[in-house]
Parts: structure tokens; C-alpha cells; sequence
């Protein structure tokens, strides 16, 4: 069902479309994170569609944990269940698994840990990830790996990447099972490979090697942007990317900033996710195209200019710097949705431009253009 077309090169970057059978995803795409099938800070799916948002990211260990995937099921789907008719990718929530769970044990099996929200014991392994992403009938569903915090040691990299390859293949196993039974929601979710290695390059190549063997839908890099700097990262995705198959998408998970973004595609990335737009958003931090701008700052109180002139959001259309610090100011929760609003439709913008500078053969041009900007304060 899924087909990655690879419409154009330069460099490294790549221009392409990925049919799902949820729509089809132009990239290099960002995909809007709504952990709990809900961007916080009252964004809704009305507003995702507005923003230009492709694709919608949720938490399988959240939605697993509340309000339980049995009953989004029940409800037909998360797609019915959010009101969104586009694509959705679930992680598999391992990185949570690992995250959020300071009581666990790491077995061949899966991983056993209490809920962060009641404490109750949980087990998950590759099999039951993918039966609580079936339930959730999201479009892409991510393999149940184990995400490892840098640095670590070398033996234990090479011993977590053996079992998230062993995992992989019960995950393939078990979603080529569920996508034949007569009940399931989504009988062509799609699956992506994780690769791990933690900052060794060796161990990453082997994985990548391996599992590409495997012939998944897509492949992500996953374990970075957990600790390393981010020329670290990005010597692993030069490292990695050779390996990886020219004819799938290429997702970097949980990256990054607006510098990330560009110097990833650079490299060769297609998808990209994470949680900093929305969370600095709701905290005044904000980006631009002409740089960051912290609107909480005294000098913008009497400020009658958007968010930023160059900006075609919601809230660049109709409100002032001054009136939104205000409503910041006093907790008034519009104020939080705007910013949200705001950084969520940059980077979309961001996303398209790219796209369009590759379109043109201009993207090394759009690149020097932006990659110290949009990281200076406004």
C-alpha cells in the first residue's frame, strides 16, 4: 500500500511523496506531536488543517496508559476518535517505557514497569506494542526498540542493539498477523525500523545494515537528542545514512530545532518530530523567520507588531506582540494557544520552504540563507 516516490536530490537532501492509505505526505515533513491525540495547549484538528499540518504524532504508552487503546478501538480508531483524516504516526513506546519508568526490568521478552500515573505493573514487549498500535489503527507504527541514554558502554550498545533487532522481527511478525485479521481497524498500518548504536558508529552501521535486510516500511534513527552534542548526531547520521535504503522514507525521531531540522535534511532526513514547538510556545519562546523571540521580555510590552511580519499564522493575522505577552502575562490561556498556533504553522512553513527550495534545485542556497539566523535572538 505504502510507496515512497523519490522526486528529486541535492546533495544528500531529499525531495519525495510517501503514499499511506491515509493521504499522501510530501517531504521533508514534521509531523505535529499530540502526545495524547491532542497538541497541548488547545490546539484542534480544525487548527492542525489550518497550520498545514501532514501528519500527527501520538504516545502508544500514554494512550495505552489513558484512556486505555481497547477503547479507542471501541470508538473506531484514532482517527474517529480525534476527528482527523490524515496520516498518524504511533510511537511505539519504548522511549517512554524507558523514560518515564524508574522501576523495570529489561528481559528478552519486553519490559516490565509500573505506570507513571498509578503505579500499576505494566508488561510490554514487541507484540503487545504492536497490538496496542493496531487498536489505535494509526497509519505508521513504530517498532518496539530500547532506547539507550548517552553515553553509554559499549558492550551494553552492542547487546541492546542484537535484542531491538530480535524485537523488530516480532514486530513484523505480529503486524503481518494483525493486519490479516478480519476485526483490525487499519489492515495496512505500516511499519518502520529503528536503528539504535547509541554514538558508536560501528555498532550503528552494523544495525542499520541489518535491519535493512528486513525490508520495513520506513526506517528511523532513533537514541539521539538523549544526551549527545549535536555534532555528535549529526556524525552519526552521516555515518548511518549510507546504509540506509534510498527507496524508504528516513525518519530522525525527536529532532529538533529549526538549525537541526536544516542541517538533518542536509544529511538525507525525510521525517522529523518533537515536542519543542508546543512546549516552548507555551512557555512565550517563539520562533521566526527572524530569529527567536521571548515575547514575556519587557521591552515588547507595548509592541503593536505581530509575532513576526513575515508570519501568516492565526495569531500573526490579528494580534499584537503587546496583547499576547499580556494574556501570557496573566495566565489567560488564549494567549498560550496563539503561541502555540504560531510556532506549530513556522515550522510547517519551514518544512514547505524547504520543499520548495529543493523544487528549485536551491536548497544549499535556502540553507546558508537561514542556518545562523534562525538561531539569533530577535
Amino acid at each position: 500500500m505504502a510507496k515512497f516516490t523519490l522526486l528529486k536530490t541535492e546533495g544528500a537532501a531529499r525531495r519525495g511523496t510517501f503514499e499511506t492509505v491515509h493521504g499522501i505526505i510530501q517531504t521533508p515533513v514534521f509531523m505535529n506531536v499530540g502526545t495524547c491525540a491532542a497538541i497541548r495547549g488547545g490546539v484542534s484538528t480544525d487548527d492542525l488543517r489550518e497550520i498545514g499540518c501532514q501528519v500527527e504524532l501520538s504516545n502508544t504508552y500514554h494512550l495505552h496508559i489513558r484512556p486505555g487503546d481497547r477503547l479507542i478501538y471501541e470508538m473506531g480508531g484514532i482517527h474517529k476518535f480525534f476527528n482527523w483524516d490524515r496520516p498518524v504516526l504511533t510511537d511505539s513506546g519504548g522511549f517512554q517505557v524507558f523514560s518515564l519508568a524508574k522501576l523495570r526490568r529489561i528481559k528478552e521478552e519486553g519490559v516490565t514497569f509500573h505506570s507513571h500515573i498509578d503505579g500499576k505493573k505494566i508488561f510490554m514487549g514487541p507484540e503487545e506494542s504492536m497490538r496496542i498500535q493496531s487498536n489505535l489503527a494509526s497509519t505508521i507504527a513504530m517498532a518496539f526498540d530500547e532506547c539507550v541514554e548517552n553515553p553509554a558502554e559499549y558492550k551494553y550498545a552492542k547487546n541492546s542493539c542484537d535484542r531491538t533487532f530480535r524485537w523488530l522481527q516480532r514486530c513484523m511478525a505480529e503486524m503481518k498477523r494483525l493486519n490479516e485479521q478480519p476485526e483490525t481497524i487499519n489492515k495496512h498500518q505500516l511499519l518502520f525500523g529503528i536503528n539504535q548504536g547509541c554514538t558508536y558508529e560501528d555498532l550503528r552501521i552494523n544495525h542499520m545494515k541489518r535491519i535493512a535486510e528486513l525490508n520495513c516500511d520506513g526506517y528511523a534513527i532513533g537514541g539521539l537528542a538523549v544526551g549527545e552534542t549535536a555534532e555528535e548526531m549529526y556524525r552519526v547520521i552521516e555515518a548511518v545514512e549510507p546504509h540506509m535504503p534510498k527507496d524508504r522514507p528516513r525518519y530522525l525521531m525527536g529532532v529538533g530545532t529549526p538549525q537541526n531540522i536544516l542541517e538533518a535534511v542536509r544529511r538525507g532526513v525525510d521525517f522529523f518530530d518533537c515536542v519543542m514547538p508546543s512546549r516552548n510556545a507555551r512557555h512565550g519562546n517563539l520562533f521566526t523567520w527572524e530569529g527567536k523571540l521571548t515575547i514575556l521580555n519587557e521591552k515588547f510590552k507595548t509592541d503593536p507588531r505581530p509575532l513576526s511580519e513575515s508570519c501568516g499564522c492565526p495569531a500573526c493575522r490579528s494580534y499584537s506582540r503587546a496583547y499576547i505577552r499580556h494574556l501570557l502575562k496573566v495566565d489567560e490561556m488564549l494567549g498560550m494557544r496563539l503561541c502555540v498556533l504560531h510556532n506549530l504553522y513556522f515550522y510547517n512553513d519551514l518544512m514547505q520552504k524547504i520543499r520548495d527550495a529543493l523544487d528549485r534545485g536551491e536548497f544549499e542556497m535556502f540553507y546558508r540563507q537561514y542556518i545562523d539566523r534562525l538561531g539569533e535572538r530577535v
